[in-house]
């Protein structure tokens, strides 16, 4: 496997803003004319020029660009600590994005994209995401670090809203962290919802909204983040604010105030002085590592939808959606094919665990790391394609 650059521009600036030329505002107006307030965008094909230049599947993996902030966490002593370095690493992530008001392609069913990373101390990291259902659309993903003892497994359900003047992604799903040196150390994470503002008149910019949560059952500790989106009048862009609770009793341990594009701050809930939590202004990304196009299979995520990134730099979106239709029509015709077969689609990587849920088919990790850094390598790198 060998470096490869990511495909797409990101931004770490506090707010990012878009107006679409005259010809883009008219065609987003005739498209979404048709639907009516709280309609569900999946029903019709969005235009190319708001497009990112890569996957969702891709896309996840910014939340582990920072890994030193949860990298470790199990020699924390301190519970409540190790909580508040879970909640640092959740905050971490979204402060990474494209230039403008973009949204990541929908992954296509059985996509994939495969990642790892080289940490300094000479300790790895690896991912796998895929697209295990399409009706409705479900990424599902795998990080570990056994070295490290973290392991993350999530699955995303996005629903997109069409709001008038704004258009919604509403993140439903979990993140669950595993801290694998404690046994029975889970936090089950949600997510905040994503708007986009300004689609049909005004400024284009994308804000987060609602409430997200962090839960640790064996700690009895929670954080409720909300995200907070500009008043017409009042308030800022990117705002946050937040809590750290003792579950059971309700008891307030910390508060959390800040933006999440640019300084976040934790005090203690009985004092006055304030910490940062996170500053994105001094965050190092940890570049992942990824094969060459020419070296992954047609179903990864770069690979797949390579020539439709290509026609995005090129700013040809004629010739984007063409490529983009290209590869939903491959997927609708080998659809087609197995249910004429009768056939069900087999994900590669994942499988259903009976409460709604995905989890890794790959079982009996060995509680070596080593060992387990094999296996999971092994896993995710050379597990044979299902033959439907």
């Amino acid at each position: 496997m060998s470096d490869q650059e990511p495909t797409n521009e990101i931004t770490t600036a506090d707010v990012e803003t878009e107006v679409p030329d005259e010809g883009s505002r008219s065609i987003l107006l005739g498209l979404l004319s048709q639907l009516g307030k709280g309609s569900d965008l999946h029903r019709i094909t969005l235009p190319t020029f708001i497009l990112e230049s890569r996957s969702m599947l891709e896309r996840i993996t910014d939340f582990m660009s920072h890994p030193d902030l949860i990298l470790k966490a199990g020699e924390i002593q301190d519970p409540v600590e190790r909580f508040i370095g879970v909640t640092r690493y959740f905050l971490s992530g979204w402060h990474i994005r494209p230039k403008g008001v973009k949204k990541p392609y929908n992954p296509i069913l059985g996509e994939q994209f495969r990642a790892k990373w080289k940490f300094a101390d000479g300790t790895e990291a690896f991912y796998v995401a895929e697209q295990v259902s399409h009706h409705p659309p479900i990424s599902t993903y795998f990080y570990s670090s056994p070295e490290n003892n973290i392991t993350i497994l999530g699955d995303l359900l996005p629903k997109s809203r069409f709001y008038g003047n704004s258009a919604a992604t509403l993140m439903q799903g979990e993140i669950k962290v595993s801290l694998t040196d404690r046994p029975g150390e889970e936090y089950f994470i949600t997510m905040p919802n994503v708007y986009a503002r300004g689609v049909l008149f005004g400024t284009m910019l994308m804000e987060l909204g609602d409430v997200a949560s962090i839960r640790c059952p064996k700690l009895d500790l929670i954080c409720t983040l909300e995200f907070k989106v500009k008043g017409i009048f009042t308030g800022t862009y990117n705002a946050i604010a937040g809590k750290i609770k003792r579950e059971t009793t309700g008891e307030c341990l910390y508060d959390i105030s800040g933006k999440w594009s640019d300084e976040i701050y934790i005090k203690n809930a009985s004092g006055t002085k304030k910490d940062v939590l996170f500053d994105t202004k001094v965050a190092k990304i940890q570049p992942k590592i990824v094969a060459r196009e020419e070296e992954q299979e047609v179903n990864e995520s770069r690979r797949l939808w390579s020539k439709l990134t290509q026609a995005l730099k090129i700013n040809n979106q004629d010739l984007a959606t063409i490529e983009k239709s290209k590869v939903e029509d491959d997927q609708r015709a080998r659809t087609k094919a197995r249910e004429e077969k009768e056939l069900a689609h087999v994900s590669r990587y994942f499988e259903p665990n009976g409460n709604g849920g995905f989890d890794i088919k790959l079982k009996n990790i060995s509680s070596d790391p080593q060992e387990a850094k094999k296996q999971i390598q092994d896993f995710i790198f050379n597990t044979p394609a299902p033959t439907n």
